[in-house]
């Protein structure tokens, strides 16, 4: 029984891991977003000074403070800390400090001027040196300070013995006033020279007169402590304001204290659970619209869980953004760079999945806005900008004009939300201007978050598809040298698909990369292939064909070894894998079966063993390969015989059931057929015949 239940389990797991995959991704995205999210409340109503009370009468629903604003606050600070007193210690020891590093500097100087060496002219020195010293220590020196740059007092209190006096700060000396003084005095010492001992003085300098911090910041906080932040109270029950009515800057302050209580009520332990329900229910709803969206319209990336994965941690890489960035200050929301999302996701999948990440990311990243209604607006609309400005990322030059595009969005926004809300411009914040400059320009780490993606996802880019498709990279001149015509076959078929899947909508970039490369396996025997057979010599002639078959078919597997040596992404290795799908080698299986007198004649020695192309590039590419190469034989080239030849080889390859793991349409191959016709007619120069 129970070896039944644990075999059935495990059919379960096998038959069903794709799914529990998605699941388990669903499940573990919506727990680290909701752990993330504040556990408070949040105000159910948006409002704007200036501007009408849009939804019912509000009633207060306990009794709560009008708390003063923080414009309010910061001037009775301000005035608070005109009654601030300030006290300072006055330090004997920085005394005999100053005279024990006259001392030393004196023996050094002495030392070097044999001609004074004498302990007279240096006991001399030491007392006139000590005495002046003493002198203006005796008086202070005192370093300008934070109460007479800031508070502007002309008085401190002298800290001696537990004892505080009054002295005024202009009763001090400053370092600069102090090494006037000593020039001062050096003059009635006439037996000195003043240039010798002035600057070993002035030199020996320091502040014996410093604040106390400890007693002058306890002071402070009393005189803080007196400043209240309320001026008011509204009663349970009492009438704010009613619908229509317009939000004054005092309805405004009471609207935003109601607002403050609000959340801190819910805040509590009683609360605290509903509130995280509420979250789990919001975040699973927007998580199943993304996935609804990707199974709707994107299948394939749906059923590949790397996708998947990349897509959901994206989102969930920008709430822990947002998430530390309001912890560490929320005044600087606007400095995340939110549009790096669709840019990312851009930049590997297309516009419209990009767009409808981007919705969903804004509007799970909302919940840590105070305002989510302006903050969604400001970043979706200069998501959506940054999106359109790359709808071909072809040059990284993109990203910094994309960064400007940004930006001019976000200004644009703000500087229209304050003319609808305040009526004038005097309300901009620069600290805004520079939040939007600094969320624009952190934009272009999409740049190493790109090429880190890469290489961590194996997915394909713009840029690596243009590196890729560069004739000069290695591998490719390989070809070139070895198998020149395989070389030019490979170009042929690169422009043939490239027109193609640009018409049906696909990635042109991609299919030029697998196009280069597909049979660049054929550079390790290039002379068994007819396109390169430029001596007349046919190597096939001294083989079966059987073994000329093996030859042929193991192109594609040598291919995929050549491949993986010189470090091609997988995206280039599918084109060699599936460009003859499980096709056979016609010509000399029609061979072996005519003149075979020995038996019968095993198929599988003349077929590719696939895998078969899934996808419209893997399949156009067939396409283009085959019916180049057969044009190639053609002994007269007009109209309808390529267009016979065009039919023929893709009826085929249709009856031989080679594109049933493809997405392509009938469509898609109506379409590619008028196109190759088209393309080999300019290829060959087939031309309208002239009368005589």
């Amino acid at each position: 029984m129970i070896k039944s239940l644990k075999n059935n389990a495990i059919n379960f797991l096998k038959h069903n891991y794709r799914y529990l995959n998605k699941i388990l991704l669903f499940v573990l995205c919506l727990i680290i977003i909701v752990l993330l999210y504040p556990k408070s409340a949040k105000f159910k109503y948006e409002f704007h000074k200036g501007k009408p009370w849009l939804h019912n009468d509000l009633i207060a629903p306990f009794d709560f403070p009008i708390y003063k604003t923080d414009k309010e606050i910061e001037n009775e600070t301000n005035e608070q800390l005109k009654n601030l007193y300030v006290y300072y210690n006055y330090l004997d020891t920085v005394l005999n400090s100053a005279k024990e590093k006259f001392a030393n500097q004196l023996n050094i100087e002495i030392k070097e001027k044999s001609e004074i060496n004498s302990d007279k002219f240096r006991n001399t020195y030491i007392e006139a040196g000590n005495q002046i010293l003493e002198t203006v220590f005796r008086t202070g020196i005192i370093k300008q300070s934070y109460a007479q740059d800031i508070l502007n007092h002309d008085y401190l209190y002298l800290l001696i013995e537990n004892t505080a006096t009054k002295r005024e700060y202009s009763s001090f000396y400053t370092i600069n006033k102090a090494n006037e003084v000593i020039d001062s005095m050096l003059t009635k010492f006439r037996d000195i020279d003043k240039n010798f001992i002035l600057p070993l003085l002035q030199g020996s300098l320091g502040y014996n007169v410093i604040i106390n911090e400890k007693i002058t910041n306890k002071n402070k906080e009393l005189l803080l402590q007196q400043i209240s932040h309320i001026y008011g109270l509204i009663q349970n029950g009492e009438k704010i304001i009613s619908k229509g009515e317009l939000i004054t800057p005092e309805k405004f302050n009471i609207i935003e204290s109601l607002k403050k209580e609000y959340e801190n009520q819910l805040g509590t332990t009683q609360h605290y659970y509903m509130i995280i329900a509420g979250q789990v229910m919001i975040v699973s709803l927007l998580l199943l619209v993304l996935f609804l969206f990707i199974l709707n319209f994107r299948k394939k990336i749906y059923e590949n869980n790397k996708k998947l994965l990349f897509i959901v941690l994206q989102i969930m890489l920008m709430v822990i953004i947002t998430k530390i960035m309001v912890a560490y200050n929320i005044s600087f929301l606007y400095a995340v760079p939110v549009c790096i999302t669709p840019i990312i996701i851009r930049a590997f999948f297309d516009t419209r999945l990009a767009i409808f990440v981007h919705v969903i990311t804004v509007v799970f990243i909302s919940y840590f806005a105070p305002n989510s209604y302006e903050f969604i607006i400001y970043n979706l609309i200069a998501g959506i900008v940054a999106v359109l400005s790359i709808i071909s990322m072809t040059k990284r030059s993109q990203l910094f004009y994309t960064t400007f595009y940004i930006f001019l969005t976000y200004l644009i926004f703000y500087i229209g939300f304050t003319l609808v809300f305040e009526g004038s411009l005097q309300s901009l914040e620069r600290s805004l201007f520079l939040q939007f400059g600094i969320s624009a320009v952190l934009n272009l780490s999409a740049f190493p978050l790109i090429f880190l993606y890469e290489r961590l996802f194996g997915f394909p880019t713009d840029f690596s598809l243009l590196e890729l498709t560069n004739t000069n990279n290695p591998l490719l001149r390989e070809l070139a040298s070895k198998a020149p015509g395989t070389f030019q076959h490979s170009l042929q078929v690169a422009t043939l698909a490239e027109e193609v899947v640009y018409q049906i909508e696909g990635n042109p970039l991609l299919v030029r990369a697998g196009a280069l490369y597909h049979d660049v396996g054929k550079c390790l025997f290039p002379y068994y292939f007819t396109e390169n057979q430029i001596s007349g010599l046919n190597p096939h002639v001294d083989l079966t064909y059987d073994e000329s078959a093996k030859i042929i078919i193991s192109h594609v597997v040598k291919g995929i070894e050549l491949a993986k040596k010189h470090k091609l992404p997988e995206y280039i290795i599918d084109f060699i894998r599936t460009h003859q799908g499980t096709k056979k080698t016609d010509y000399f299986y029609k061979m072996a079966l005519s003149e075979n007198t020995e038996g019968p004649i095993n198929p599988d020695n003349f077929t590719y063993r696939g895998p078969l192309p899934f996808s419209k590039e893997t399949t156009v590419l067939m396409m283009a390969d085959a019916v180049e190469a057969a044009s190639r034989s053609l002994k007269i080239y007009n109209e309808e015989v390529i267009d016979e030849l065009v039919e023929r080889i893709i009826d085929n390859q249709i009856a031989e059931k080679q594109f049933i793991k493809s997405d392509i349409t009938f469509k898609d191959i109506s379409d590619t057929k008028k196109i190759f016709k088209r393309q080999l007619q300019n290829i060959y120069h087939i031309r309208v015949e002239y009368p005589q």
